[in-house]
């Protein structure tokens, strides 16, 4: 069969990247050929990227200067990022033509025997604040066939302009599998069944995500891979960096982090990414896909939960496999950051659900369940 995947791909983002990348090679090990619908709205482009930024920025956005000064510093890095992810994703994707607009899609959709929503945040809001149908497969016909593996919400939020949205365009789906379990709460809560399953990137073990792994020069430092501007992420790497006495390293694909705690390193290519999780003696970090590959790893790491309401996703998987002593609660706990983690309950679960989960999605491409 050919599944069609729409799915944040398109994001300067090494989480973005790799979960299509995992989904992609999950559905061909299932004995199916699976392509990536190549959807990135024009605002979301790496191009126009930084612009639709500034637009929810008021603090940078109410006059021309602040705005000429935002666009200087920060546009010519997001373009660069931008051709680095757009050049990974040509490399490891299999895409289908471009399109920048949901009526593109319906006029001319991607032929396919099953579409399929795929994971990430693909039903939280795009960048410029507002809600893409085409994330709901609106742009499929009634014949179709619909499902989503490892969707996410993004957030608990849910107003009932919101609940009535995803009611109409959820209803059609054939069936449904989540990333978080606030998501199937969510869902429940409208009358939409759902179950929660891996993040696709857990579905492959750590031996299969070596393959892709390039080498660094660092040895034994500690490590930061950060998406929130969050003061205490940064406060307490430093502390700990101090009393484990080893050197503390950034990595982001966001330049503007130059300026934070750490030795910076600016866009290191996808399997350098990986490689400095696995060798990290602790990850410091609030991203889920960071934590999500330590856990892979084995790599020690300290959660910092984000202060807005998108850490679900972060205490699900933590929750999920018994880690959620690792949440930072002490800025001064820097003994957290040096206490080895025993992972063997956490693989025996983690066996368990990839066991599950692929059954759940062979059940959903198949139809069998």
């Amino acid at each position: 069969m050919k599944a069609a995947v729409i799915t944040r791909h398109g994001i300067s983002n090494y989480g973005s990247l790799l979960q299509a990348m995992a989904t992609q090679q999950v559905i061909e090990d299932l004995g199916h050929t699976c392509e990536i619908i190549d959807y990135i709205r024009n605002d979301e482009s790496y191009m126009q990227h930084e612009k639709t930024l500034l637009k929810r920025k008021p603090e940078w956005n109410d006059n021309l200067v602040k705005r000429m000064m935002y666009l200087a510093v920060r546009q010519p890095a997001g373009i660069a990022a931008g051709k680095c992810f757009e050049k990974a994703q040509k490399k490891y994707l299999k895409l289908s033509k471009r399109y920048t607009t949901g009526e593109q899609l319906v006029r001319d959709r991607p032929e396919a025997d099953v579409y399929i929503t795929g994971s990430d945040q693909v039903w939280g809001p795009v960048e410029n604040g507002s809600y893409d149908s085409s994330y709901c497969l609106s742009f499929t016909e009634e014949a179709d066939r619909r499902i989503a593996y490892a969707a996410s919400f993004g957030h608990t939020d849910m107003t009932p302009e919101l609940e009535t949205y995803y009611k109409k365009w959820l209803s059609r789906y054939e069936s449904i599998a989540v990333r978080e379990d606030s998501a199937v709460e969510i869902l429940r809560n409208m009358g939409i069944q759902a179950v929660q399953v891996l993040d696709p990137t857990l579905l492959l073990d750590a031996a299969y995500w070596s393959r892709y792994m390039q080498p660094v020069r660092e040895e034994k430092y500690m490590l930061i891979y950060q998406l929130h501007n969050d003061r205490r992420l940064d406060e307490y790497a430093e502390k700990a960096a101090a009393s484990t006495k080893l050197p503390l390293i950034r990595i982001s694909a966001s330049l503007h982090q130059i300026s934070r705690k750490g030795k910076f390193v600016w866009l290191p290519e996808t399997g350098q990414f990986l490689s400095y999780i696995k060798n990290a003696e602790c990850l410091i970090t609030d991203s889920f896909h960071g934590t999500a590959f330590a856990i892979n790893f084995h790599t020690p790491f300290v959660e910092v939960l984000p202060d807005n309401n998108t850490g679900t996703r972060n205490m699900s998987i933590l929750k999920m496999t018994g880690l959620t002593d690792r949440i930072l609660t002490n800025v001064n706990d820097t003994a957290l950051a040096e206490r080895k983690i025993d992972y063997t309950e956490a693989d025996r679960i983690l066996a368990d659900k990839r066991k599950e989960s692929l059954g759940i999605l062979r059940s959903m491409i198949e139809k069998t369940g």
